[in-house]
This record gives structure tokens, C-alpha cells and sequence, in this order.
């Protein structure tokens, strides 16, 4: 019996207008005009004799149907893709695209990417890093670095490491006309902030310091900057002992000091729920091999409000853990599958390793 099907070549104008609620986004995200991707969606309608859209002035939203309706659709766009994926001949397995902060790759993963070049010397890596929160599927991230409390649903998250925080300074404070001997020492220096969550204020409540103001001092949005400048003798930097630790090791910043803070936040691995299952047979040089395409993959939608909070993911460090907010497992490549694993090891056994980058 043949199957009852609505027009295939206007699905993926709605699937768009769905999970942006925007026609004119959907046309660009598609390439088409806005006009194509209404008259898409009025076919499919006019086809199954239902409305999808409410259509506004200048905005719409789909009615509950609609929204049902685009739920399943995903998915079904999902499974075609990552079918598609599964029979196309391989071209792409080389590259694994990575997204994390641009503290944390300036100052722990790049230094460390050669451990992983040398263990995989055939697979490309490309750092993404932005403030600007990315898309699993529509930016093409195979896995992302991310920094929060883990326990998200829709990805998998694994853990990587803790975080610290405490002060480092250049060994050239130590010296001279007032060096750092005790925390009642840093009224003599230049207090260097970044933007992240544990403050001075914090620090030197704890450590018992009164009378010095924790706000002076200069203030840089990136962690990556805040540490150079800490480096090249500019003042006190309360450190995070991820984005610090190569250069502790390396002799360029000290800790003149003990007391270091835990964060509640942690640094995860973040990647697509079945990315990472293995063929039975067959094997890269970090052991594992894809299995495509993967099953139980579910996108987030604006259409389904249970999942709103994942909208909410931003790089605030109680929160912030993944890069992607609207469609969070859709594979983009059959890279995913064992690539995400390599950087994963690469890291772990970067981060346990106790020497020099």
C-alpha cells in the first residue's frame, strides 16, 4: 500500500520555518526567497488540509498540530540525514571540529594539541571558539568543550576536570620593593580581573583581607589576556588553574599564595548522544570506528517547550557547558563518531599528564 506522503521537496522549508518561527530565517538559512518558503509550507498545508502556522503581521508560531507535526518531521529529516551520511562514500572523516571558549583553547587545549597530532596524525582539528553560542548541526561542531555542572539532556557530557582559583603573579613580585609574602601584600600590587564568577572579593573575604578595594585594578573580557598580562608583571591575576596551569608549570607565573577556591563548575566534554558507538569490526588508530548512522538522536525545536531550558546555556560559569542551544545531537559528519572519542582520550590524557606543554 503506498505511503501517504506530503510534499517531500517542501519539508525542509517547513522544518526550518519551524525551529527558527521565522519564514525569512528559513529562507536563509535555505537559500531561498522568503516567498518559496511560504508557498512551501501553504503546499503541505493545502495538501493535508491542516494549519500549521498562525500567521501574524510580522511573526508566526505554529499551532499545536503544527507543532506535533514538526516534531516528527525532525526527526524523520534527522534519520534521512544521518542515512545519507552512512551511504555517502567517506570524505570528511578527517576533520574533527571543535568548539570551546577562547580561554580555554588559548591557554590549555592548543598547548596540548600535539600530544594529539601524534597519536592521530591523520585527522585535521578546527577550533572554533566565539562567545556567540553555537549549533551542533547548522556551525558543523562535532564536539565542544564547555564549562558547567554537567547533567544536560539531549547531549552527552562527560566529565574532564575541576577548577580552582587562586592567585598567580609573575616570579618578578616576588622581588623588589613590595613583594608578595601574604595576602595583606596584594594592597601594594595591581588586582587583574577577568570575567569569571569567583571574584576577588571572594578570595579575599576568605583569606581574611581587609581594607583593600577588589575592584581596582584592570578588567580584560578574556581569561586569554587577563593571564598574559599577569605573565608580563602587569599585577595579581586570581587564576583558574586549567587556563594557568602551562604557564605554572613552565615558570612563567607563581602562586605566591595557598588558599585556592573550588568552583561549584566544571570542564566537560559535550557531544551529540551516540556519536561514539563502534562498528564491530574495523578500527582507527585510537581504536574506535563509527557506527552510523546513530539511533535515538532528537533535535531541539522551538516547537517543543520542554526543552526550552537548554536556550538558556550561555558561558556563565554555573551554567555554561555546551556551545549548541537549538539542535543539539544531529551528527554533521561521520567524523562525530570516533573523533569526538580521540580528542576525548587526548585530553584526558593530556590533563593527567604532569609535564611541560
Amino acid at each position: 500500500m503506498p505511503r501517504r506522503l506530503p510534499p517531500l521537496t517542501a519539508l525542509p522549508a517547513f522544518d526550518a520555518a519551524a525551529r527558527h518561527l521565522s519564514f525569512s530565517k528559513a529562507a536563509g538559512e535555505l537559500n531561498l526567497t522568503h516567498g518559496a518558503v511560504s508557498r512551501a509550507i501553504r503546499n503541505i498545508e493545502d495538501r493535508l488540509g491542516i494549519q500549521l502556522f498562525d500567521r501574524g503581521t510580522r511573526s508566526v508560531r505554529l499551532t499545536a498540530v503544527g507543532a506535533a507535526y514538526a516534531a516528527e518531521v525532525g526527526k524523520a529529516l534527522d534519520q534521512i540525514a544521518a542515512a545519507t551520511i552512512a551511504a555517502t562514500p567517506d570524505r570528511s572523516t578527517r576533520i574533527l571540529n571543535v568548539s570551546t571558549s577562547d580561554g580555554f583553547a588559548g591557554r590549555w587545549l592548543v598547548p596540548r594539541l600535539h600530544r594529539f597530532h601524534r597519536a592521530n596524525p591523520d585527522i585535521d582539528v578546527r577550533l572554533a571558539t566565539s562567545g556567540v553560542l553555537a549549533d551542533f548541526v547548522s556551525d558543523g561542531i562535532d564536539i565542544s568543550i564547555r564549562y558547567g555542572r554537567g547533567g544536560y539532556s539531549g547531549v552527552t557530557a562527560e566529565f574532564l576536570a575541576d577548577e580552582e582559583v587562586f592567585p598567580v603573579c609573575s616570579p618578578e613580585l616576588l622581588q623588589g620593593e613590595h613583594p608578595l609574602r601574604q595576602p595583606d601584600d596584594l594592597r601594594h600590587h595591581k588586582l587583574i580581573h577577568d570575567a569569571f564568577r569567583i571574584d576577588w572579593a571572594t578570595w579575599l573575604e576568605q583569606a581574611g583581607v581587609e581594607g583593600i578595594d577588589p575592584t581596582r585594578g584592570v578588567r580584560f573580557d578574556s581569561a586569554t589576556f587577563a593571564v598574559e598580562a599577569a605573565v608580563h608583571g602587569e599585577g595579581v591575576l586570581l587564576g583558574r588553574s586549567a587556563l594557568v596551569s602551562a604557564d605554572l608549570a613552565a615558570g612563567r607565573l607563581v602562586r605566591p599564595f595557598d588558599l585556592a577556591l573550588k568552583s561549584a563548575a566544571s570542564y566537560y566534554v559535550v557531544y551529540p548522544e551516540g556519536a561514539l558507538r563502534q562498528k564491530r569490526s574495523g578500527r582507527s588508530a585510537t581504536g574506535c570506528s563509527p557506527k552510523w548512522p546513530p539511533t535515538g538522536l532528537m533535535r531541539t525545536r522551538a516547537a517543543d517547550p520542554t526543552n526550552a531550558h537548554l536556550n538558556s546555556l550561555s558561558f556563565r560559569p554555573d551554567i555554561a557547558v555546551r556551545s549548541g542551544v537549538a539542535h543539539p545531537v544531529s551528527p554533521t559528519g561521520r567524523q562525530a563518531a570516533w573523533g569526538s572519542r580521540s580528542v576525548w582520550d587526548g585530553c584526558r590524557s593530556a590533563l593527567q599528564s604532569r609535564d611541560r606543554c
